[in-house]
């Protein structure tokens, strides 16, 4: 009977393990966003296992150049030594680490994790590591035809994902079981919200759309609003009821039908006898950013029409990947059928200014509209773009030679400007020049990493880590292949957990901005000041109007 063979341990390569340490201290460093010790450990964590596998894989790939295995006493020794290395790099940057992520904190003025709070990273790195370790090797410990059946479910999933992604018409099966899942989440409302009774609002007795078909975020965006006390206040003049449609997947999942629903309720509510009609891309999920949308129906003392739908069940993070086609379909189809319809009005009408509008996913999708900047007629305000939207990167990509990619000035900012955080107000080119409607605004925070995430973070350093560092962010930052991807993808999800003017919050900084794009006749620094002073009191009822 022949000898069982030795039980596999499951201690880590030693090569392995100096890699993982080596990444695993460099993403201790800070980049966009503060980190808790939670999730510094996942970053980690992540970045431990990257560096074990590649450790392995080396050692491997070098294996026939080593002669002969060292004994059991040299491998102890060695393990001894490994230690003694090792341990040191972990506690200087996990010092490093906390100081730098102290002063990120007060950069961006929130509260700066504690030293225990910190330290917590240590625990949650190994358990991710464990975890990550433990699978791989569980998979490879299976008999062959179980791993062989794994291993192929991995493929196909991989290959669906892949597919998915890629963006063929008609074929998207990730999409399609994601909707089904997100599904029960377009019901309800947020906040107690009831049906409007006004005939300006869509959901309404009067309105072409039932209050059920607009979905969460719709119903959300249809129920609240501005007081008549507050647009008065904000506008220096009497308000006006503004108007506010949107049309949800329950109206019809085809993007056109959609827009052709929209222009219809225009028309019904009498939103082109307004000054301004603003065309806004929602979210993935079909919610709209209450405080730019808010800002404009101030300053104009609600004498505007907002119009919006909704084009996805997902989350934005899952629409950015998978929507790709339908969120540019949302905001070419909505905007060219609004355009067409002012187009239309018969000839002595007055005509409103079609203005476009769209943060994050929905700038993406709301710059689809446009070619270029040159076909942007009547103004455009679009916040945090993602680093793909395909207008946004043009423009900086051909930004005047010295300007900074997180601040650029294109064309001496005849057309479009940038701004964001403490270069939001008044926006100007050094030196001033001309700028003459239409304007197209962009609000970028150097710290937003919606702006600056991009798979090429894993093998290439983008301009905004090469040139002077933005206002919000610390000179320190620096990139590092493949630890900075994983950095910032972690940072995406904590970029609205700071204040406003820094990572991916916007809030009021829409105000000044829009006032840079459709300000009402005669406006006035000073009523901007006035309507900022209205909106960041707070106390903004939603009157179910």
């Amino acid at each position: 009977m022949s000898p069982r063979p030795p039980r596999r341990t499951w201690s880590l390569h030693p090569l392995g393990l100096t890699c993982g340490v080596a990444l695993a201290a460099l993403s201790c460093a800070p980049t966009l966003v503060p980190r808790t010790g939670f999730s510094q450990g996942l970053v980690a964590g992540v970045m431990l296992a990257a560096g074990h596998l590649l450790g392995v894989v080396l050692a491997r790939v070098g294996r026939p150049l080593v002669r002969r295995r060292p004994s059991d006493t040299t491998r102890a020794l060695g393990w001894v030594l490994l230690a003694m290395l090792l341990g040191p790099v972990v506690v200087l940057a996990l010092h490093s680490g906390y100081r730098g992520q102290v002063e990120q904190a007060a950069l961006l003025g929130v509260r700066a994790p504690t030293a225990a709070d910190w330290l917590l990273a240590v625990p949650v790195a190994v358990a991710v590591l464990a975890v990550l370790v433990a699978i791989v090797r569980g998979v490879r410990a299976l008999p062959r035809w179980p791993r062989r059946g794994v291993l192929g479910l991995v493929t196909v999933i991989v290959v669906l994902a892949l597919v998915s992604v890629a963006g063929i018409p008609g074929v998207n099966p990730a999409r399609t079981v994601l909707d089904r899942a997100f599904a029960g989440q377009n019901d309800g409302v947020f906040g107690g919200a009831t049906p409007p009774t006004s005939p300006l609002r869509s959901g309404s007795p009067a309105s072409l759309l039932s209050w059920d078909s607009l979905g969460r975020g719709g119903r959300t965006f249809v129920s609240s609003g501005p007081s008549p006390a507050a647009l008065a206040a904000a506008s220096g003049r009497p308000a006006v009821e503004p108007i506010r449609v949107y049309v949800g997947l329950g109206s019809s999942a085809d993007a056109g039908e959609r827009a052709r629903l929209a222009v219809a309720e225009l028309r019904r509510t009498g939103a082109f006898d307004r000054p301004v009609v603003a065309v806004l891309t929602t979210t993935g999920t079909g919610f709209v950013d209450a405080e730019a949308v808010d800002a404009l129906e101030l300053a104009w003392g609600g004498d505007t029409a907002v119009v919006a739908s909704q084009y996805s069940l997902m989350p934005s993070a899952l629409s950015l990947l998978l929507d790709g086609d339908r969120v540019a379909a949302a905001g070419t189809t909505m905007y060219d059928a609004v355009r067409a319809a002012v187009d239309a009005l018969p000839a002595g009408q007055p005509r409103p200014r079609v203005v476009v509008f769209g943060e994050s996913l929905g700038a993406l999708g709301s710059q689809a509209a446009f070619g270029s900047v040159d076909q942007v007629r009547d103004g455009a305000l679009w916040n945090g773009p993602p680093n793909s939207s395909t207008l946004w990167r043009s423009l900086v990509a051909g930004r005047d030679p010295g300007t900074r990619e997180v601040r650029p000035v294109v064309g001496n900012g005849r057309q479009v400007r940038f701004g964001g955080g403490s270069a939001t107000p008044g926006l100007v080119t050094t030196p001033p020049a001309p700028w003459p409607a239409p304007r197209t605004v962009y609000l970028q925070h150097p710290s937003d990493p919606v702006v600056w995430w991009t798979p090429c973070l894993l093998w290439e350093r983008p301009d905004w880590l090469a040139e002077p560092r933005g206002d919000d962010v610390l000179p320190t930052v620096r990139w590092v292949p493949l630890v900075t991807f994983w950095q910032v993808t972690m940072d995406m999800i904590r970029a609205q957990e700071v204040p406003f003017g820094h990572g991916h919050n916007y809030g009021p900084e829409s105000l000044d901005a829009w006032m840079d794009v459709v300000p009402p006749p005669g406006w006035t620094p000073a009523d901007t000041a006035r309507a900022h002073a209205v909106q960041e009191a707070g106390g903004l009822p939603t009157p179910g109007a």
